[in-house]
């Protein structure tokens, strides 16, 4: 398996330009009439559509997907099958999380009883800190291909192989998800109930381990 390093170089400039330019809607541009779920799916896919075509696997988000999560309360019920502002700010931060976050996961990061106040000023959050995660991504991926894109803005971490960008991404990536899934269990968890916040080694653990495994063992003999 090869790569073409201008054919990489070309495609990351190019998805560097689609992100660069992507922003999702602004609070008060949500439509608050009641859509029916047709104008709802072709609305999100305009919302959504940051992604350039190359990347794209089929449709992301369909009507029986929105069911489902209707049905399996991870967004409040449509009213009489019309959906408002809530329910497609609701729906666009679902979508967005999805690839990163199980289901399960994003219920646990947006209830679905939130007040439409509560709800405003999440998906404002949101949207901004989807903002700054974007032109952060850039950044690093702009400095981590710096030697396939024939530029001096590198790192430490900068590869020159598309296998060593990949194989790098993806460790990254399960990294942020562990990382927020873990943050994500602490919710209403105290002190008491949140486990251990003892910061040690993984070699002083198994030196502990060890440890007591040779006490048990003497304790044993003795006997």
């Amino acid at each position: 398996m090869s790569y073409e390093k201008a054919l990489i170089a070309g495609k990351l400039r190019r998805w560097e330009k689609f992100l660069d330019d992507y922003r999702l809607p602004k609070w008060e541009d949500i439509p608050d009439f009641g859509l029916y779920m047709e104008q709802v799916i072709v609305l999100l896919k305009d919302y959504l559509d940051y992604l350039p075509p190359e990347l794209k696997e089929g449709p992301f988000i369909t009507p029986a997907t929105i069911n489902n999560y209707v049905r399996t309360k991870v967004m409040p019920e449509p009213v009489k099958k019309r959906y408002y502002r809530t329910h497609i700010a609701y729906l666009i931060i679902i979508v967005s999380l999805k690839y990163n976050l199980s289901i399960s996961y994003i219920q646990k990061l947006l209830p679905v009883d939130l007040t439409e106040e509560e709800l405003e000023e999440f998906y404002r959050s949101y949207a901004a800190y989807h903002e700054k995660a974007a032109s952060r991504f850039i950044e690093e991926i702009r400095a981590t291909a710096g030697p396939i894109l024939d530029h001096d803005d590198t790192n430490e971490h900068s590869v020159s192989r598309t296998e060593d960008l990949i194989t790098l991404s993806a460790v990254i990536g399960g990294f942020c998800r562990i990382f927020a899934e873990k943050l994500l269990n602490l919710k209403d968890k105290t002190l008491e109930d949140g486990g251990s916040i003892e910061v040690r080694t993984s070699a002083e653990r198994k030196a502990e381990e060890a440890a007591r495994g040779n006490a048990k063992e003497n304790k044993a003999k003795k006997k």
